[in-house]
């Protein structure tokens, strides 16, 4: 039943502009450059130039990686677990390139499974590090992309597969309740188009566990076709949220509502139909019961926008893509919808930056979704970075996971410098990583984007990419909980 936009004026009038209706967790406030701030007295955090180390929360300031690599904290290690031309495949070839999306699996033996999306688009021959083409797991032989699974052991020593290839511009995904990976493709490339043979724009699922799963590799169709950033699997519910990330128009936040009777499990998704269950979009409402056009809107944190889902027409999007099915006036959209995580019964939705494009302008927001309340409220807001290029102030939110010690951990796709950075559930921010490795010159430094960002099973590893040139890392250190009282 759709939360109507009277019902959700009358509950935010009687709980006070629906601040109420946040969820489980507190308001996450500020970060440096954040337009708003829960405790509006304290000037430095609300305008963002607070100190990083002191009293505040985290692990104290980076130091700089002799190796420059990687800048940690102090007490903090890293070890370099696969690496684009240097470290190898089981098969002897190369691990691809352009690490993405990642997420972690118990394995036996106090194994650590990871499955690793590569963010590969276009035809093979443009890369030089492409997914292989693994007999049995590939689904367009004429495509880069695809994912590897990563097999880490107590003692150090790592073994390394491929899951699937033959997929295009693998991004980000999900875990699922039941232990396998969602890979999103993020591209509308249609069969002949940039050298496809098949079409694209598609969610796989790639098992860890069972090799055997993943062979002749078939989209899950009826999430439908475009160019998916994310994906999260409600636990309770069944339902699947699905992020966008495009522009022209701006991208849409999805639900997909399975087929009355279905129930989720190992190898039940590649036995939907194409047109099985309901992919719907959100509109969206503010507490006066005004539409809301696009959720660069919310310049406030703590701003909680009421939620209808409307039914997509055509999913496949092969005649007209579909985010351009809606007109404007009957959908809420979002520059660069990106990563998303399950936790605190909902669901962390990142939205990276907007710019002329939008109505607001910002460097990046993050929002939760309650799907019981059926609201969405912002939790983390970025003010425009004026010089990223400068250490400090945080910008571009892309790769999210919600951390075993409180609030959550993000990694940066911004401009110039690139970071890992928490979010406490008082919303202040601190940094956890910095990327030294320079992929441009001394005079004009370049550093990738941080991808993949995510805790082993135990919480005591933190992984992460570099996406170019492909780094996985495994980060550890005195993890500590985050105090409620930052």
């Amino acid at each position: 039943m759709p939360l109507t936009r009277r019902e959700f004026t009358r509950q935010s009038a009687l709980t006070g502009a629906g601040v109420v209706l946040t969820g489980a967790v507190g308001t996450l406030a500020t970060a440096p450059g954040a337009l708003a701030a829960e405790d509006a007295a304290d000037t430095a955090e609300q305008t963002g130039h607070g100190e990083h180390g002191g009293h505040g929360p985290g692990y104290g300031p980076l130091l700089s990686d002799p190796k420059k690599i990687l800048a940690l904290p102090a007490g903090f290690s890293y070890r370099i677990i696969t690496h684009s031309g240097v470290t190898k495949l089981e098969s002897g070839e190369s691990t691809p390139s352009n690490h993405d999306g990642t997420a972690t699996f118990d394995g036996p033996r106090g194994v650590t499974l990871l499955v690793n999306n590569h963010e590969l688009k276009g035809p093979r021959s443009g890369w030089k590090y492409p997914v292989p083409l693994s007999e049995g797991l590939v689904y367009d032989p004429a495509a880069s992309g695809g994912c590897s699974v990563v097999e880490v052991h107590r003692s150090g020593e790592v073994a390394q597969w491929v899951g699937i290839a033959g997929t295009s511009t693998n991004c980000a995904g999900g875990r699922t309740p039941w232990g396998t990976w969602l890979t999103c493709e993020e591209t509308e490339d249609l069969a002949g188009k940039n050298g496809m043979t098949k079409d694209h724009g598609y969610v796989f699922e790639v098992d860890p566990y069972d090799r055997r799963a993943n062979r002749a590799p078939k989209p899950v169709k009826a999430f439908g076709r475009y160019a998916h950033e994310a994906v999260v699997i409600d636990p309770k519910r069944g339902h699947a949220f699905l992020t966008e990330d495009a522009s022209g128009p701006n991208g849409l936040l999805f639900r997909w509502v399975p087929p009355h009777g279905f129930k989720h499990g190992r190898g039940q998704l590649r036995q939907l139909a194409d047109d099985a269950g309901v992919l719907q979009a959100t509109k969206c409402y503010d507490s006066g019961g005004r539409f809301v056009d696009d959720l660069s809107r919310a310049t406030k944190i703590g701003t909680v926008y009421g939620v209808d889902w409307v039914d997509v027409p055509d999913r496949d999007g092969r005649t007209v893509s579909v985010r351009k099915q809606f007109a404007d006036k009957d959908i809420t959209r979002a520059r660069k919808l990106e990563g998303m995580w399950w936790g605190d019964g909902g669901v962390y939705i990142v939205s990276s930056y907007a710019r002329a494009e939008s109505p607001v302008q910002h460097d990046g927001q993050v929002w939760f979704y309650d799907p019981k309340r059926r609201t969405l409220t912002l939790k983390v807001l970025l003010g425009v970075n004026p010089d990223p290029s400068k250490d400090g102030a945080f910008d571009g939110p892309d790769n999210i996971t919600v951390s075993p010690y409180g609030g959550l951990v993000i990694a940066e796709d911004g401009e110039g410098v690139q970071h890992l950075f928490g979010a406490t559930e008082r919303g202040r921010t601190y940094p956890i990583a910095r990327n030294e490795l320079n992929i441009g010159t001394e005079a004009q430094p370049e550093y990738s984007e941080f991808t993949g960002v995510v805790f082993s099973p135990d919480g005591r590893t933190l992984y992460a990419n570099i996406q170019t040139p492909g780094i996985m890392l495994a980060i550890t250190g005195p993890w500590k909980r985050q105090s409620h009282h930052h």
